[in-house]
């Protein structure tokens, strides 16, 4: 072929040449196609329901009386609880806690209705399995608002009855709790975007790895990086980039509108951030497999930090009191930048004005790891 006609390297022949590659391979292609679409799939299946629903408990009525018989059928009428046993004693409700047939066990105590009709405090005991924090507190807080409906009702209609109104007084100081941002406390809306863009980074990063690295591991860095090696990454890297960012986007809106009112903030931020998440993931791509010069040893290093990158982000567990490493790691993730964008924007309607600092630490991470990356490519590319 004559010299003229070699496609010059660079961006177009970078773009080119790795949709080819993905067309000609199909378990590449599988991965970052069918593989993402099925995880995604499949977790908006597993959280359809939007929430816990019908969580077992057992009801141990002490008292037998037509009051706790109603406490008991709000109870059961409640979406979240479901009462599946009213075993006699309290030790044989916490035999069910145990065999994970029962996560709270409700006791009504002895003389229930008569010390409630005489104005006096009495307390409905709740035991619930904090070992399955989730589930318990679930139930918890059901079981906390069906006995909150209870009150309520029979306030006027009992006990203002046989008291006189005049003794009804409201209570001094009342605690009145709204949820924000979340109202149908659905854990859909909190937990698909989380982990979805969780596994869509970590897929992203992994198959962005393995597009850099095989050009190492088969001698064709040079051919790929010629003399013009940076519109030569960003050519090889964006076809993952922005396929990824429209999965993250896509899905993001659909759990939003799905099990929400829509996204509450600014859809454009939205999607500028899934875009610099997938660049910073392409920037640590480009650092590992610059720094290890391994295909395979990049690969540890991803699962190392961008598998294990949810946990550190702050949005399941709190950092608040976390020692320094975790605190400094987490504020290292791009994951962690993305998701507090991703927070503002889908659940919270935060001004656009207030965005800056995720998106500039996001570009920071993919202007630095990726700048470092790729000095150490070109070094590898010189001395190979």
């Amino acid at each position: 072929m004559a010299e003229g006609l070699i496609p010059r390297p660079g961006f177009k022949t970078a773009w080119r040449a790795e949709c080819g590659y993905l067309r000609r391979s199909r378990w590449d292609l599988a991965f970052v196609t069918v593989l993402p679409l099925a995880v995604l799939v499949v977790m908006a299946w597993l959280l359809s329901a939007g929430g816990m629903r019908a969580l077992p408990v057992a009801v141990v009525d002490q008292d037998r009386s037509p009051d706790s018989r109603l406490l008991l059928r709000m109870l059961d009428a409640s979406p979240g609880v479901s009462v599946v046993a009213q075993p006699d004693t309290p030790d044989a409700a916490f035999s069910l806690v145990r065999r994970l047939d029962a996560f709270a066990v409700v006791v009504v105590p002895r003389d229930f209705t008569r010390r409630m009709r005489r104005g006096e405090a009495v307390a409905v005991l709740v035991h619930y399995n904090a070992s399955y924090l989730a589930s318990g507190q679930s139930a918890m807080r059901d079981i906390d608002d069906a006995v909150g409906a209870f009150n309520a009702r029979m306030l006027p209609e009992r006990l203002g009855a046989q008291l006189g109104p005049a003794r009804l007084r409201a209570a001094p100081i009342a605690a009145q709790a709204t949820v924000l941002f979340n109202p149908g406390r659905s854990y859909a809306l909190f937990l698909l975007p989380l982990v979805a863009a969780a596994v869509l980074s970590l897929c992203g990063v992994l198959a962005m790895t393995v597009a850099t690295g095989r050009e190492l591991r088969d001698g064709g860095a040079a051919t790929w990086l010629g003399d013009r090696p940076f519109p030569a990454i960003v050519g090889k890297l964006l076809p993952y980039v922005l396929l990824f960012s429209a999965y993250g986007l896509i899905f993001a809106l659909w759990v939003a509108h799905t099990h929400g009112r829509g996204p509450a903030g600014s859809v454009a931020l939205l999607a500028l951030g899934q875009v610099l998440l997938h660049l910073a993931g392409g920037g640590l791509a480009l650092l590992f497999v610059g720094v290890t010069r391994d295909l395979g040893s990049a690969l540890s290093a991803v699962g190392l930090m961008v598998g294990t990158a949810l946990a550190f982000t702050g949005t399941t567990f709190p950092l608040i009191d976390a020692p320094a490493f975790v605190r400094i790691w987490s504020a290292m993730l791009p994951l962690t930048a993305y998701l507090d964008l991703q927070m503002q924007q889908l659940l919270m309607g935060v001004p656009a004005r207030h965005a800056w600092r995720p998106v500039l630490a996001l570009l920071a991470v993919a202007l630095v790891a990726g700048g470092v990356g790729a000095w150490r490519l070109r070094a590898a590319v010189r001395t190979s």
